[in-house]
């Protein structure tokens, strides 16, 4: 793979994005962890997105797509080929009572929104750190909300290049999963389908899940957010907690003294160190508990 030629063929065919070739990723991600990206791709347009994915299948060229990094683990080699990163995309507009949101705008930036125009539904997003095209690939959820409780239909680039809109059983929602994880498509846009609501009421919800969130979560460290997934009928935080494992360290991660459902960077963390803290957890926990964890974070890159 010719990382100079790639490089050089896709800055000419996106005379608006970035093209840069050996970016250091962890600055991309909140763990503050990760190697080099062969070549990191910002376009700034739905179209530019299409041309890196065509770009990239005709030539046979790994690709990987990275919002902001909010709930990711970037291994300590890096990712080889290309990474199209979405932050550039971050247009938020609303018509009547429909929020419509591009891939790389932030989810807690629409909730903000939302509120700025008196409407209710996404208050539950104000303290969930992703894109929304992050937010539609997990099916994301915080304080009894999820992503498929409004969402009414998502703009999407399937494997063929071509511009889809997915709606209703099409997205296959789940716990922490939509039909995105499949890798078949790739979210560009999001709409949203709110209602009008009492603009004090709205904020004073949004405040109590944000004095909830900073008052429980270990907010003054970097971290990939929640690591598991909940287990059927129990709490991986309250798993962990009970199995004696706050404050384990493995090099600079740590298991948080705060939340025990966090892994907190606490100390020049590398991707190893977290991997093998999640690791230790998993094993802890199913050695006293008899339950298998299973991640929420996504682990990705080389070792």
């Amino acid at each position: 793979m010719n990382i100079n030629k790639i490089q050089e063929d896709l800055q000419q065919l996106l005379p608006s994005g970035t093209v840069r070739s050996g970016e250091v990723l962890k600055s991309y991600v909140f763990t503050q962890i990760g190697g080099k990206a062969d070549i990191l791709a910002a376009p700034v347009s739905y179209e530019e997105i299409r041309t890196i994915v065509t770009y990239a299948r005709e030539n046979h060229i790994p690709l990987t797509i990275l919002g902001n990094g909010s709930n990711v683990i970037i291994r300590d080699g890096g990712i080889r080929g290309i990474v199209l990163q979405t932050s550039e995309l971050s247009q938020i507009e609303i018509h009547g009572e429909l929020l419509v949101a591009q891939c790389g705008a932030k989810i807690i930036d629409a909730s903000n929104y939302a509120l700025e125009h008196n409407l209710s539904g996404l208050e539950f997003a104000c303290g969930i750190p992703g894109t929304v095209g992050g937010a539609l690939y997990m099916n994301a959820g915080a304080y009894g909300g999820e992503v498929k409780d409004v969402l009414e239909s998502a703009l999407a680039l399937n494997q063929s290049g071509e511009m889809v809109t997915l709606t209703g059983d099409d997205l296959e929602w789940g716990y922490r999963h939509s039909i995105f994880a499949s890798g078949e498509y790739i979210v560009l846009e999001a709409r949203f389908a709110l209602k009008q609501g009492d603009p004090a009421l709205i904020k004073a919800s949004m405040d109590e899940l944000t004095h909830l969130r900073e008052s429980k979560q270990p907010l003054e460290y970097p971290s990939c957010g929640s690591v598991f997934k909940r287990p059927p009928g129990r709490y991986a935080g309250q798993l962990i907690q009970e199995s004696g494992l706050q404050g384990t360290r493995i090099g600079g991660a740590e298991v948080s003294r705060k939340h025990a459902g966090f892994i907190v960077n606490a100390d020049n963390a590398t991707a190893s160190d977290y991997i093998g803290l999640i690791q230790h957890v998993r094993s802890a926990v199913k050695d006293k508990f008899g339950v298998e964890l299973e991640t929420e974070v996504k682990i990705i890159g080389e070792e």
